[in-house]
């Protein structure tokens, strides 16, 4: 083998040791910007919400794992009609997907939008499908909200 062989075998070898692992079949990224609307009653709380709007970025592997951000906005109203609206961003750390539905679990701050400072740590949990979502926040889980506007990807 001539020193180029040598070298261009070498590089191919180290190259493929650094390459990013690719998706197999049992990888899943779950995306999505929407808004969604919540059933008459639902409440978060104490209070009472009309929907959300969400934004997530999420990759889930074969093992279970999962990284990526959950942002979702609880549209809630005071109990004097004025607007008041939930803020959860979240950090995904597990996940699983099968049959069209993805679910993910990890950690959030929450804003109550009522001025008192954010809840730190909260654990929550979502069930995403390209039509509705599913959140629990710290045990309290809230109706199935149903996707108006925008998309859920899961792939």
């Amino acid at each position: 083998m001539t020193r180029l062989g040598i070298v261009v075998a070498a590089s191919l070898g180290l190259a493929s040791t650094f390459a990013p692992a690719r998706l197999t079949a049992q990888d899943v990224g779950v995306t999505g910007a929407a808004e969604a609307t919540l059933p008459p009653g639902a409440t978060f709380n104490g209070i009472p919400l009309k929907g959300l709007t969400l934004g997530q970025g999420i990759f889930i592997g074969q093992d279970g794992s999962a990284s990526g951000q959950f942002q979702a906005v609880l549209r809630g109203t005071t109990l004097l009609g004025s607007p008041q609206n939930v803020v959860v961003e979240g950090e995904v750390r597990n996940g699983s997907a099968g049959g069209g539905t993805a679910t993910f679990s990890g950690t959030a701050s929450v804003n109550l939008g009522n001025g008192t400072p954010p809840l730190a740590g909260v654990p929550f949990r979502v069930t995403a499908s390209a039509g509705s979502l599913g959140l629990t926040l710290n045990g309290a889980a809230l109706p199935t909200a149903t996707v108006s506007a925008g998309s859920i990807t899961i792939e």
